[in-house]
Formats: structure tokens, sequence, C-alpha cells
């Protein structure tokens, strides 16, 4: 059971969109609770338009990055493309890649392997780099806080390219001949929420004078995947990006549409969240994730097949051993009432795989409703992931415990770190004793946020349409949630495959199917005749048959 939160109700506002945008009232309320203010903001969020996009000289460093790389197509550099294992890392390497090779220019990827080098530039790369007889290396996806490497390249006359998006160690920025971060304090770019690939993307910009629209199917895939806010410039890049992925040339991403059973479905973020994401992270999660560069960057059809078949292998690996943590985290807790009462848990154990560990800490979320840090030790050393909630800015308190800490990393919601096995529960009690006092006043019941209350009889196709003209939606845009009163169950409930609720529900005008994914367990309280509240998202069901509306239950609530 959830705390529901109903946002406030604009008429004037409302009236002032629907009048200026010929919009529907309901629309102009969800733009108003998705925090835009004025029509300028509304027609930008509804248009979505490349033309918008802000000019990539805004970045700190842009310029300083373009003529360095004009300078290595003169000169015939070869260039090192140092990027991380994760989707956002992997499609802004693909990208860098394609868009070097628009040039002419040469170029090498490397991605550390996660379990052998962990995340980030390493001082390996300093030999790596010199044996190959490069001069200039571009980071995509880390390198903002990578002081020591970049000081050692600089040292060995090699330059270094960051593109980054993670939060820099306050206003310390690494001595690199260009460091583009949006997040940077002295950055004044008005979007602060690109991912990697966007910001490749930006680079693209500023190399071509134009976006390379061919390329828009792996910013969007990334964007999704590494779970930035679906707004602003993020928002236009998925958008436009989406239908690209749907019709994509590249054999790569044909082969894992088939691969994933997707190939032909209008293309959705819950796709590539749920589908595409998982596949390409599993490489890198159970071995490397070079194989999922080869797969985006293959111009062999067959080849490609090759490798989407073991992106396949290696997700349903990932699938096996993340249930196998997740239970044995789940008996950790559940064996200590003091690790359920602390506002931030932190479970470890020795040798779990730490390709999971930030899946798992995301599941723990979902259960206990807290900030969560999920440890695996090995000889010594823990290597963390964690995951946060609303209210709870993890990588701020990771930077308070930082004594604690060999390194870390990361944003509000997720983050990674390492420590010695012998500071965990220092490092337990002092991120506790920060987030006592951050959270306070917090609630520790799940709220679920309600966007309108609607009678169920003004439900309609027309009106789910409508509703999917605000699409993509995702982090920062979330898919609007209604809910409808005193409604009647019409029939009894099922059980549909994976745990799935399914029942009919009227308001005595119309009747429509309601289906809860994961809502197994509240059958009991489903009968015929039985009187209920509903929050829902609108869905269409077509599955063999005329479109039909669908309430996909966010949460029951049962009345008198």
């Amino acid at each position: 059971m959830k705390k529901w939160i109903f946002k406030s109700c604009n008429p004037k506002l409302q009236k002032e969109f629907s009048d200026a945008l010929g919009i529907h009232p309901i629309i102009a309320q969800l733009l108003i609770n998705r925090q835009i203010n004025n029509i300028d903001q509304a027609r930008y969020f509804l248009d979505a338009d490349l033309s918008t996009l802000y000019n990539p000289f805004l970045l700190t460093d842009m310029d300083r990055a373009v003529q360095r790389i004009h300078k290595a197509k003169e000169h015939n550099e070869k260039i090192l493309i140092f990027g991380d294992y994760d989707v956002d890392g992997v499609t802004s390497s693909a990208f860098l890649r394609r868009l070097l090779k628009r040039f002419n220019i040469q170029a090498v990827n490397y991605i550390p392997h996660r379990m052998e080098e962990g995340y980030g530039l390493n001082h390996g790369i300093v030999e790596f780099a010199k044996d190959l007889n490069v001069h200039l290396i571009i980071t995509v996806d880390c390198g903002i806080n990578a002081f020591g490497p970049i000081e050692a390249m600089t040292k060995e006359g090699i330059d270094v390219i960051v593109i980054d998006h993670h939060e820099p160690d306050g206003d310390r920025i690494p001595a690199a001949l260009a460091v583009i971060d949006p997040k940077r304090l002295d950055c004044k770019y008005p979007f602060k929420n690109l991912s990697a690939v966007g910001l490749v993307a930006k680079l693209a910009q500023g190399l071509l004078g134009f976006m390379p629209l061919e390329d828009l199917d792996l910013v969007a895939i990334g964007t999704v995947a590494d779970v930035v806010e679906l707004c602003g410039e993020n928002r236009i890049f998925v958008k436009r990006g989406l239908p690209l992925i749907e019709r994509s040339q590249k054999h790569g991403l044909q082969a894992l549409l088939e691969v994933a059973k997707i190939a032909g479905k209008k293309m959705k973020p819950y796709y590539i969240g749920f589908i595409l994401g998982p596949r390409l992270n599993a490489a890198g999660r159970m071995d490397s994730a070079t194989i999922a560069l080869d797969l985006l960057l293959s111009e062999d059809a067959l080849q490609a097949q090759a490798l989407a078949r073991n992106l396949e292998e290696h997700n349903q690996s990932r699938q096996k051993m993340q249930n196998e943590v997740v239970d044995e985290a789940l008996s950790i807790i559940e064996s200590s009432e003091s690790l359920k009462s602390q506002p931030v848990i932190v479970v470890h154990k020795e040798g779990w795989h730490k390709g999971v560990l930030g899946i798992v800490a995301s599941r723990l979320v979902d259960k206990y409703y807290r900030p969560t840090i999920v440890i695996s030790v090995q000889d010594g050393m823990g290597t963390g992931s964690g995951r946060s909630i609303e209210g709870f800015h993890l990588h701020e308190a990771l930077a308070n415990c930082a004594s604690h800490l060999e390194n870390y990393g990361g944003h509000k919601r997720a983050a990674g770190l390492r420590l010695r096995q012998e500071n965990i529960d220092r490092f337990s009690q002092d991120i506790n004793s920060f987030a006592s006092e951050i959270l306070k006043d917090k609630e520790w019941t799940p709220t679920l946020e309600i966007d309108c209350e609607v009678p169920l009889s003004m439900v309609d196709l027309t009106l789910v349409e409508l509703v999917e003209s605000l699409e993509p939606h995702g982090e920062g845009n979330p898919t609007p949630v209604f809910c409808s009163g005193h409604l009647t169950v019409k029939s009894p409930p099922a059980i549909l495959g994976r745990d799935t609720l399914k029942f009919w529900v009227s308001d005595g005008n119309k009747t429509y199917s309601a289906v809860g994914f994961g809502q197994g367990n509240r059958k009991d309280e489903i009968r015929i005749g039985r009187k209920l509240d509903l929050a829902y998202n609108l869905a269409i069901d077509d599955w063999n048959k005329a479109p039909t509306v669908q309430l996909v239950i966010k949460d029951i609530k049962i009345t008198p």
C-alpha cells in the first residue's frame, strides 16, 4: 500500500495552455505537473525539435576539444577512446568511433574489464597508449575524477579530452587538455543532465555543425539506459532517436532486436530499459563489454547475429547470478533487525559477483524503500554499488564518508565505491549517521503521485492517444498516473504469467480490464462486487483483437 499524493490542479494555466496550443485540458494539466510553467516551455516540450538544441560551444572546453580533434586529423594521429562498460559508456564509445571515422581518423577503443580493472581510467592505460603511439585519449562516461592517471598521461606528452557527466569533486578538475562536463561548477551550459552519449552528440554537433541523425539511435539507447531525466535535450534526443532504432541500418541493432524478440515493434523507453539495455549491459557485467561494443560497430550481419546470441547467453547468466545474490542479500537483511531499521541498508558478503551489485541494490530499494549499498568482498577489498530514493543524494552521502573509501563516484540516485573490508562497519555507521539527519522527517512509506483524478467514464481510446503524445516517458517525465474512485470489481481475479493480476472494473458506465504486474499477492483482496479506488497508467490492449483501453495498476485501495 502506498501513500497517494495528488498534484495540485491549476485551472487558469490549464486554460492558457489549452487555448494557445489547442490541447486537451488533461494534457495541459499533465504539462503543468511536469513543472512546465509557460507556453514557450510547453511548446518546446511538445515539439521536441532538433533545431532547438543549444549551441554545443556553450559547454566549457568544447572549443578546445574540437580544435584538438581537427589537429589530430591534420597530423594523421591515432586516437584512443577510453569508455565505461555500461550502456551509456558503450554507446558513447561506438558513436565517437563512428564520428571520428567520418574524419578518416584512425581510432582504437578500450573498455576496462569490470572485474579485473574496475571503473574508470587506470595507470596501466599510459603504457597501453605509448605502445600504440597514441598522443590523444578521449574518455567517455568517465574521467572527471581521474586526477592521478590524467596527470601521468600529461607528463608522458599524451593529451586527454574528458567527456563525462558524473559529479566532479567540488571545483577540482583534472589537468586534461579539455574537460567537457556540464556539472563543472564553471560550466554555464543551460542543460546539466545530459548522459555521456548525449555529450558525444554535442561533440558531433560541434565538429560537424549539425546533428548526425543516423546515430541518434545510439544516443536514445544510452540516454534511456542511464536513467537520466527525459526532459530538455534528453527528451529531444530520445523522442527523435526511438523511431530510428526500429529502422536502424546498423547490423548490430538489427540482430539485437531480433534476438530480444522485439523486431518490428514500436520502440518505447520500456524496451530499452528492460530488454535492450540489460542485454548490452550483460557483457560488461559477466565478462567484457567489448562484445557489446563490437556488436554496435559490426559491419557484418552474420558476425552481428553471433554477437547478439552471445549477449543473450550472458544476459541469461546475469539473471541467474542476480537472483542468487538477491536471495542471499534478503536472507542477511531479514535476519538482522538492525539492518532493517537503519535509514541506509549496507549489506555485504564475500564473493558476490561484482557485475550484478547495482541491479541487486535496485531490487532491495524496491522492497525496503531505503537507500541501499551492496558490497562484494574479495581479498580484503570491498566493491560496492548503491541505489537511492527521492530526497537522498547518494553521491553527497559518499563524499561525506570519503575518509573510509578508497574511491567512489556517481550521482544522486546511483553510485559506486571501493573500500577496505575492515572499513565497512565504520562506513555503514557514518553513512547512517549522515542519513539520520537528512532523512529525519522522512516517511518510510512509498508515495505515489497522482496526476489527475478522473471518472472512469471519461477514459477512452482518444484520451490514451493524447497521453501518448507526451512520450517518451521515463525519469523526469514519468508515465502519467490517473485514479478513479468508487469502482466495482466485475470479475474474479486471475493470475497471468509471472505474478500478473488481472480483473475487470466498472463505474456503472464503462468497464475496463485492469492488470497489475508483480501484484499477484493482492489477489485475495479482489472479489466480485468489491468497491475500490484504482491508481493506474493508461494503455492499449490490442492483443489479437481490436484495440481497447487497459488500466495498468499502480495501486489499489479497497473502500468500504
